[in-house]
Formats: structure tokens, sequence, C-alpha cells
């Protein structure tokens, strides 16, 4: 098996020093996020995420309600229809959030509708092209725990799930992408 150098990973480094007494990672855990040889595995993860979040971008990016200098009537919509979902003995969008909607995005729809839009499509092309693998996961899977949050459920819960699992695959998740000859420019030029 080819597992991917943790020498220079704060985390291990940590772990290698806490107390004998901590328990090893598990075979399965070993293979799925250090062993190179699943790289094809989260190679295909990532495409599946990557389309996901690049098509959704696309049809934002092309729609003039979401963005550009006219942005702002989608997500106007979007969030009119989230503080709906407030009402009733179990809604679906929390009251904390239903504010944070109403007072922090409605009135900036424009700026939330360009970021959402752009935000998009750095993820996708980000898990697409293995560039900075785990921080477009981590902000897909941000995206998708907002979109959760006011109340739309679609895809986002398998996307989220999907996404964790990339994050925590971060160091082989890239292997078979930029994410490998980034780390190999960072070591030899930056140190």
């Amino acid at each position: 098996m080819h597992y991917v150098d943790l020498t220079r990973d704060p985390f291990v480094l940590h772990y290698k020093y806490m107390s004998t007494n901590q328990p090893n990672p598990s075979r399965l855990t070993r293979i799925l996020f250090y062993d190179t040889n699943s790289a094809v595995l989260w190679l295909l993860v990532r495409l599946y995420l990557g389309y996901a979040w690049l098509t959704a971008g696309w049809h934002k990016f092309l729609d003039p309600a979401w963005f550009g200098t006219g942005a702002g009537a989608a997500i106007q919509g979007f969030v009119k229809g989230a503080l709906s979902k407030t009402t009733g003995a179990h809604p679906d969008v929390s009251l904390w959030y239903a504010s944070f909607l109403e007072n922090v995005v409605l009135p900036n729809a424009g700026t939330w509708s360009n970021l959402i839009t752009l935000g998009e499509l750095a993820v996708g092309l980000g898990l697409i092209l293995g560039l900075f693998t785990g921080v477009a996961a981590f902000f897909g899977g941000f995206m998708n725990v907002n979109f959760l949050l006011a109340g739309t459920v679609s895809t986002n819960p398998q996307l989220l799930v999907l996404a964790w699992l990339t994050v925590l695959a971060r160091r082989v998740a890239g292997h078979i992408g930029l994410d490998r000859y980034r780390k190999h420019f960072s070591r030899v030029f930056i140190r």
C-alpha cells in the first residue's frame, strides 16, 4: 500500500505525541483516508460533487436574476419561501436562522446572490480539478448546511455527507488531481 507522507501534517504530529493508550486508526480508516490506492474512489466522489456544484453555479451564472447587476430577485424568492416555513407546530426553518435571512441576506440580496453563484462555481471547479480539495469540499458542505437550514432538502443531505467524507480524505482525495502537484510545488519552493 502507498500511504500519503504525513510527516508534515500538524494533526498527525500531534497524534504521534498523544498518550500511548489512544487507539490507532482502524484498517478501514487507514485505507480510505491515508492510502493513495483509494484515490480512484475519491476521484469519483470529487467528480460527482464537482459536477453537481458546477452545474448549479453555471445555471445561476447564466440567470440574470441570480448573477450580474440585476441579481437578487431569485434569492429574494428563495428567502421569502424559507421565511414562510417558520410557522406551525414543526417549522422547517429555525427562528434564529430566519432572523439571519431576514436581517442580513434579504437586505443584501444582490451581494449574496453573486457570492452564492461564484461560490458554487469555485467549489465545483476545485473539486473537479482536485485543487484545494479539502477547502472546496468544506465550503461546499458549508453551503449545503445553509441550504438545509433554509428548509431546502433536495440532494443536500447526500452532498453534505459526501463533502464531509471528502474533507476527511483530503490527504488522498486530491492525489489524482492538481493537489498532488500543488503539494510538491509548496514543498520544493516554499520552505
